[in-house]
């Protein structure tokens, strides 16, 4: 691929961020992974490179809409079930959207408003459920904050892809 358009597809606004890559994609290593990749479809069934029906790519494009979520988007793989019940401030998968650290900031503290109440009424199954979602929810934020307090020119979080149709 000429690396004008390779620039334009990784949003690298200079070319030279993007010679950085050539010296890792040389011609041998895209070979030797086309031959692999030609070595490992030969010994899988042809249907699974089939085209996929009307239905199987609404239901792909689908659990990409469904990964939206108030705080930013759930990093779940295609075809995996929510294994947290949609307790998604205790998911490791959620990915926090930089915008979204005010309202994860009022969840914490309406968590520890209800941590409160629950104890000054004894229900303790309540305390322990909630301070675990509160713990979580701190963790969201130190990683939060990690994440905004690099420095330009260091790693960038890519998000999740989108999907167009053309």
């Amino acid at each position: 691929m000429p690396i004008h358009i390779a620039a334009r597809l990784l949003g690298h606004a200079s070319l030279s961020t993007t010679q950085a890559y050539l010296a890792v994609f040389q011609e041998d290593l895209i070979q030797s992974y086309r031959t692999f990749l030609d070595q490992r479809r030969a010994v899988r069934p042809s249907t699974e490179y089939r085209e996929p029906t009307d239905q199987e790519w609404n239901e792909f494009q689908q659990h990409f809409e469904l990964r939206k979520l108030e705080l930013g988007t759930c990093g779940r793989p295609y075809g995996t079930p929510c294994k947290h019940e949609h307790a998604c401030i205790r998911c490791p998968s959620l990915r926090v959207d930089p915008n979204a650290r005010g309202r994860l900031l009022e969840i914490a503290r309406n968590l520890g408003d209800r941590i409160g109440e629950a104890k000054a009424n004894g229900w303790l199954g309540e305390v322990e459920g909630l301070q675990t979602s509160l713990e979580a929810a701190k963790r969201k934020l130190v990683s939060l904050d990690r994440m905004l307090a690099r420095k330009p020119g260091g790693p960038v979080s890519l998000g999740l892809p989108t999907i167009t149709t053309s």
